[in-house]
C-alpha cells in the first residue's frame, strides 16, 4: 500500500464525505476583481506565483491561485493552492487535507469548488508523500521543513487562503471548515489544538493524531515475524480475519457479518488452530502465536504496554504484509521512511537489522523526538472550545492502518480533560463505524453525509447523535461514542431505523 495510494484513498474519502451544495451565505457574492488581478496581491512573506481561469467541477469556471510561501533565513518554501468559485460561491472556505507524508494536492480542491466552496490545499513544503525532505544532502535533520509538514504549512494555508479569498469576493468567509482524513485528520485536529481559530468546523477522519506511536507500531508485525523466525502468508492472516469476524459477529444482537465494537470481544487464539483455509495451509501454533501478538499490539521486553493492536476484523495486509514468493516480510512504505529518515536518518538503513532491543530504543527515541512537533494527542481545547468551533472526529472500527483504539484513546483524554462527556459534546464529538477500514472501504456501512452534519451543528446549532452510514443494500445508524447500534429485534437488519443506540 504506497503513499500515492493513500492520497488516492483520502481523496476518494473527501468525494464521500457528503459536503452538498450550500445557499449562499451572502446571496450572489460574485468577485469584485479579476482572478488575474490576484497576481498583485501583497502577503505576508508570500507571493502569488500563478493566476488561471480554467473549467471548474459542476458550478461552471474557477479562479485557481498558487502561491509560495518563505521564511526569510530559512529553507521553507510552501506551495499553496487556492481555488475561487467564478459564480456561485457559498460564502464559505474549506481547507483540504493531506495524506500519508503528503501535505495535500491541488487535485483535491476540486470536489469543494464544485459545491461552491473557495477551497485551499497545500504541499505544506515539498513535493510528494517521501520522507527524504526530512533530510538535507548531509544526512541532518531539516527541522523547518519537519515543522512546516507538521503543522505550519496548514495554518499558512488557511491565513493564505481566506485572504486571497476575502481579496477575490471583496468579503471574508462566512463560515471556515477543515476537511481531512488520516494525515487530514491529524491536520485538522492540530489545527484545534495550535490555530483554534482557524476554523469553525473540523471534519476529522481516522486521525494520524499519535504519529510518534503510530509509525514505530506500524513495525510491530514485521518485527514479530522477523523474532520468531515464521512468517505468515497473507491467506492464512486473512482466514484468521474472517474467523475473528464469525466470532465477534453477534453481540449487538444481530449476526451480518460485522464486528460493532472489537474492543469488547474476547477471543481464544486456540481456536485458530481449527483453521482449515480452502486455498492454503491450515494455521499452526506458530502461525497462532504471531496473529496473537498482532492482536495484542506492540509491548515492551517486560511485557509493558507501548500500544494498540490490529482490531478484531481488521486486515492484516498493509501494515502485516507478507510476499508471497518467497515467503518473507514487506514493511509499509511510510513506516520504512519513517525509520530511514526521521530516526536512523539512514535511507539505506536495512529494516531486517531490527531487533527488539533496537525496537524500543527507536520507540523511545520517536516520542522524545517528534511529540512536540509531529504529535498531535493534546487534550486541552479549551482555546477551539472559546473560539465556538466544533469538531465531528470519526474512525473505522477496522482500520488497519491507524488503530482506532489511538483515537478513542485521545477522545477520552479530552473528556477527562475538558469536563467529562457532556461538556465535550458541546464541541467535539466522536463517532465509530463499525466494518469500516481506513478512511473509506471494508465490509460496513460507509459514513456519509458526515460534513453537512458538521455544517447543521456550525450553523443551525444541531449537535449530531448519529451519522449515516450506508453501503449497497445496507444502511446503519453511527452512534455518538461510546454507544454502539442494537438491533432492536424486528425489520430488516439491512435498515438503520430499526437499530438503536445505547
Amino acid at each position: 500500500m504506497t503513499a500515492r495510494f493513500l492520497s488516492i484513498l483520502a481523496a476518494a474519502w473527501l468525494l464521500a464525505a457528503g459536503a452538498d451544495a450550500q445557499p449562499n451565505l451572502f446571496g450572489d457574492a460574485a468577485p469584485v476583481r479579476s482572478c488575474e488581478s490576484l497576481a498583485e496581491l501583497s502577503l505576508r512573506n508570500a507571493s502569488v506565483e500563478k493566476t488561471v481561469v480554467q473549467p471548474g467541477e459542476g458550478s461552471g469556471s474557477a479562479c485557481r491561485v498558487t502561491v509560495l510561501v518563505g521564511r526569510p533565513g530559512t529553507d521553507s518554501r510552501i506551495t499553496i493552492w487556492v481555488w475561487l468559485p467564478e459564480r456561485g460561491w457559498n460564502g464559505r472556505f474549506q481547507g483540504v487535507g493531506g495524506g500519508g507524508l503528503s501535505g495535500g494536492s491541488e487535485s483535491r480542491l476540486k470536489a469543494p469548488v464544485a459545491q461552491g466552496y473557495a477551497a485551499g490545499s497545500t504541499d505544506t513544503g515539498h513535493e510528494g508523500g517521501h520522507g527524504s525532505f526530512a533530510l538535507d544532502e548531509n544526512n541532518r535533520l531539516r527541522w523547518q521543513r519537519i515543522r512546516d509538514n507538521a503543522y505550519l504549512g496548514i495554518h499558512e494555508m488557511t491565513v493564505v487562503g481566506k485572504a486571497v479569498t476575502e481579496a477575490y469576493y471583496g468579503r471574508a468567509p462566512g463560515y471556515s471548515y477543515f476537511n481531512g482524513c488520516s494525515t487530514g485528520g491529524r491536520q485538522g485536529l492540530s489545527e484545534a489544538q495550535r490555530f483554534p481559530e482557524d476554523y469553525d468546523g473540523i471534519l476529522s477522519g481516522c486521525p494520524a493524531i499519535n504519529w510518534p506511536q503510530l509509525h514505530a507500531a506500524q513495525m510491530w508485525g514485521q518485527l514479530v515475524m522477523r523474532e520468531r523466525g515464521h512468517i505468515v502468508s497473507q491467506c492464512q492472516f486473512e482466514a484468521a480475519r474472517e474467523w475473528s469476524v464469525e466470532a465477534c459477529d453477534d453481540l449487538d444482537g444481530v449476526k451480518d457479518g460485522l464486528v460493532e465494537d472489537p474492543s469488547v470481544c474476547d477471543v481464544n487464539v486456540q481456536a485458530l488452530l481449527k483453521i482449515d483455509p480452502p486455498s492454503c495451509d491450515a494455521l499452526t501454533a506458530a502461525d497462532a502465536e504471531v496473529i496473537a501478538e498482532i492482536w495484542r499490539g506492540p509491548r515492551r521486553r517486560d511485557g509493558g504496554f507501548l500500544w494498540y493492536g490490529l482490531p478484531y476484523g481488521a486486515a492484516f495486509r498493509g501494515l502485516s504484509n507478507t510476499s508471497d514468493d518467497p515467503l518473507e516480510g514487506a514493511p509499509f512504505r511510510i513506516s520504512l521512511q519513517w525509520f530511514q529518515y526521521f530516526l536512523t536518518q539512514n535511507p539505506e538503513w536495512d529494516w531486517k537489522t531490527l531487533t527488539r532491543d533496537s525496537y524500543e530504543q527507536f520507540w523511545d527515541q520517536s516520542m522524545e523526538q517528534y511529540r512536540a512537533v509531529l504529535g498531535t494527542d493534546n487534550p486541552d481545547l479549551s482555546g477551539f472550545r472559546d473560539a465556538g468551533g466544533k469538531v465531528v472526529l470519526w474512525h473505522g472500527w477496522v482500520d488497519q492502518l491507524i488503530y482506532p483504539e489511538g483515537t478513542i484513546d485521545y477522545y477520552e483524554r479530552v473528556e477527562e480533560a475538558m469536563g467529562g462527556r457532556e461538556a465535550t459534546g458541546e464541541f467535539l464529538r466522536l463517532f465509530m463505524a463499525p466494518g469500516v477500514a481506513h478512511c473509506r472501504g471494508g465490509d460496513g456501512p460507509q459514513p456519509t453525509r458526515h460534513f453537512e452534519a458538521l455544517r447543521r451543528w456550525v450553523e443551525e446549532g444541531e449537535s449530531p447523535e448519529t451519522l449515516e452510514g450506508v453501503a449497497e443494500g445496507r444502511t446503519r445508524p453511527l452512534c455518538r461514542y461510546p454507544l454502539t447500534a442494537h438491533y432492536d429485534g424486528s425489520g430488516s437488519i439491512d435498515e438503520a431505523e430499526n437499530f438503536v443506540c445505547r
